[in-house]
């Protein structure tokens, strides 16, 4: 493989590019495009793989745009792929690089994202109970991430997938980060001890023994409610980012004022999901980003219709201020998910919706897609910044009602639109 040692774990397989069989095109992000690919080997797979231009990620640090994060967040999110051990999130399979690009392939999911999924569903909305099952399982995915000490950030209905078995798979990790740990000198001082809850607690061990998380202990926070039942949230372990990301109609207050965050924009996030997925729209849209933001910052949700045990959450997720924020024990113990078997969620066979492959099944692969050439066209080294907004408008105008937000990166990055087909 050429150039790209530097991008991964060697107990990641090196994808040869000339031995792929490329089937299509599925989308493309911020920064990558995303291709449905077949593996060659005997028990032959389908894979995505995200691939991205180098010479884009260069001309940005050229013209000081980037400082060289770009790479490092490359390098951070295949990293954080490798080691997740997860159902409900993907993992590594194979790593590309060439002089041309560099990419990554994890585990195709035939079921497309979530926002697509609810524009199937009459009025364009999901069921309380349907709602139930995929925030039940998002809330587990946010659950093992925060364990890790990982801040999603980017929690969309977009970067929600389909997995083949109906489950729902999380990704892409670019807007990510670790927190680290506080000092001894600044934590919390503990008054009180372990709540009497040994069933609970077994349960939750249990739970975390299934996903075999094979993360070592000395690279990891404990997944909260491991360390817990004491009196302290998962936010008070940990220091807080002072980065500006996120996805316009989903960020959190606490990023638009810059005043560092931590896990509790997650919950802020799966509120904003949550309202989109029971009434087919985000709450505080605007009809640009200044305005947006005004509205996350100052106006209530709208929660019609009368008082339900879903509507209760969802306001209790939109609480501005993060320290009222509703918790994960919170979460998982409000009366939206009275009887649910947290523990078997992710085990449950017959889900809502199961995808088919008629689409793709039957295919043996497109020798006349070229990776690189496609990734360099899409990604051209001049007028990024037009080309890149105006093809966004286009996709814009070509999806009904579209739900997607401009995605934010510092405060002088330059904006981008995602559409409908985003992989990662």
């Amino acid at each position: 493989m050429d150039g790209g040692d530097e991008y991964h774990d060697n107990s990641v397989p090196s994808l040869d590019i000339g031995r792929l069989k490329v089937i299509s095109a599925l989308g493309r992000g911020a920064k990558g495009v995303v291709f449905l690919i077949k593996t060659e080997s005997s028990n032959a797979e389908f894979l995505a793989l995200k691939a991205i231009s180098k010479a884009s990620i260069e001309k940005n640090e050229i013209n000081d745009i980037s400082d060289g994060s770009e790479y490092r967040r490359i390098c951070f999110e295949q990293e954080v792929l490798s080691r997740l051990q997860h159902p409900l999130l993907p993992r590594l399979r194979g790593v590309l690089g060439t002089d041309k690009i560099i990419g990554y392939a994890i585990d195709y999911c035939p079921g497309r994202d979530l926002n697509s999924l609810r524009k199937k569903q009459t009025e364009k909305m999901f069921s309380d109970d349907i709602i139930r099952f995929y925030a039940a399982e998002l809330i587990l995915a946010l659950e093992y991430l925060h364990g890790l000490g990982i801040v999603y950030r980017d929690l969309k209905p977009e970067n929600v997938m389909i997995q083949e078995n109906g489950h729902l798979m999380l990704v892409d990790f670019d807007l990510s980060t670790k927190l680290s740990l506080k000092s001894p000198e600044t934590l919390p001082v503990i008054t009180s001890v372990v709540k009497s809850e040994p069933m609970k607690k077994n349960r939750l061990l249990s739970f975390y023994r299934c996903c075999n998380s094979g993360i070592s202990p000395e690279d990891s926070v404990s997944p909260p409610e491991l360390v817990v039942n004491l009196a302290i949230s998962e936010s008070d372990l940990v220091t807080k980012s002072n980065s500006f990301v996120g996805t316009e109609e989903y960020v959190a207050p606490e990023i638009i004022l810059c005043k560092g965050h931590d896990f509790a924009v997650d919950w802020w996030c799966l509120g904003i999901v949550l309202y989109e997925m029971l009434y087919g729209t985000t709450p505080f849209r605007g009809s640009n980003r200044q305005e947006t933001f005004q509205r996350i910052l100052t106006k209530s949700p709208e929660l019609v219709g009368e008082p339900t045990q879903l509507r209760d959450l969802i306001g209790k997720l939109l609480e501005k201020d993060p320290k009222q924020r509703i918790s994960l024990e919170g979460i998982k113990g409000h009366d939206f998910f009275r009887g649910l078997d947290w523990d078997l969620i992710w085990r449950i066979s017959r889900p809502p919706f199961i995808p088919g492959w008629t689409e793709y099944e039957d295919t043996e692969g497109n020798n006349g897609i070229d990776v690189e050439s496609i990734v360099q066209g899409i990604f051209k080294t001049g007028h990024d910044k037009k080309v890149e907004a105006n093809e966004s408008a286009e996709n814009r105008n070509n999806h009904e009602n579209t739900s997607d937000g401009v995605r934010v990166e510092g405060l002088n990055h330059p904006s981008s639109l995602t559409d409908n087909f985003s992989i990662f």
